[in-house]
């Protein structure tokens, strides 16, 4: 009863630290604000939630702030309602965002494919004008005095039956020999393709929700996704996955509450904590 009353708006900010040898000197204590899963059909007349949720963001005060996907739940009018309160969403260097899997609208029936794909340009240009920058398989150079960082974007890259269509090639070229975070919403992307192929130091993920229920720091979502909260090292590079602001499918929350993450990047080597 708690979960459906009140669980779904228990927001909660979580710290994390994350350390490389590879961030440049500039970067030491650089601070990214993530959401993910916002689910904005499921907020439907209750803007004042999300509106403290923003709230709760920008005391953050953090240097970027990103977005990893899933800003609706199919059809791009769910985000009309809440675009004035998105767009309070601010930070020094400015807001990105990519899509999820929802986002391309595969989830409800189009009178055809021409439809669905002008719902998705449809909830693109909302995302821009609410004033997030959305990266589709592309990135963009944060540049501190003489030393910068990539943030790449991909679109959904996710396994059967979530649609594939990241591009990292694409999106990582002309980023050679820099610091990487790479936004990509589904966390299985890491080490399928991340990991294996690039130099990517963080990857910053959403999708698993942690299925809406952690008991006791227990959820059924562990069987499903290897990753499926919090912080994962493989050497000296990370995934970090975000278990949304949203809910969808069940109206509740219980023990993973929404998530509000502030990433804290430090110059050295593993020893991350959250």
């Amino acid at each position: 009863l708690f979960g459906a009353i009140k669980g779904k708006e228990n927001f909660q900010v979580k710290e994390v630290t994350f350390y490389s040898p590879d961030l440049p000197d500039a970067f030491d204590g650089y601070r990214i604000l993530q959401l993910s899963d916002i689910h904005s059909g499921s907020w439907k007349g209750n803007g004042k939630a999300l509106q403290e949720a923003i709230n709760l963001c920008n005391r953050q005060n953090a240097d970027l702030a990103v977005f990893t996907g899933d800003l609706v739940n199919s059809r791009a009018d769910e985000v009309l309602e809440f675009m004035p309160v998105f767009s309070q969403l601010k930070a020094r260097d400015g807001v990105y965002s990519v899509l999820g899997n929802h986002d391309y609208g595969s989830y409800v029936k189009w009178e055809n494919e021409q439809a669905r794909l002008a719902n998705v340009d449809s909830l693109i240009a909302r995302e821009n004008r609410m004033g997030w920058c959305m990266l589709q398989n592309d990135h963009r150079i944060i540049y501190k005095g003489t030393d910068s960082i990539a943030i790449v974007g991909v679109e959904n890259s996710g396994k059967p039956p979530f649609p594939d269509r990241g591009d990292l090639p694409k999106a990582l070229q002309g980023t050679d020999g820099m610091f990487k975070v790479l936004l990509s919403h589904d966390p299985t992307h890491w080490r399928r393709k991340v990991l294996p192929d690039t130099s990517v130091q963080l990857t910053l993920s959403g999708h698993t929700h942690d299925m809406q229920i952690s008991l006791f720091g227990f959820s059924v979502s562990k069987f499903i996704y290897p990753e499926h909260r919090g912080l994962y090292l493989e050497g000296n590079r990370g995934l970090y996955v975000n278990i949304g602001l949203g809910y969808v499918l069940f109206p509740m929350r219980l023990g993973a509450w929404p998530e509000i993450t502030v990433l804290t990047l430090k110059k050295g080597n593993n020893k991350s904590i959250q």
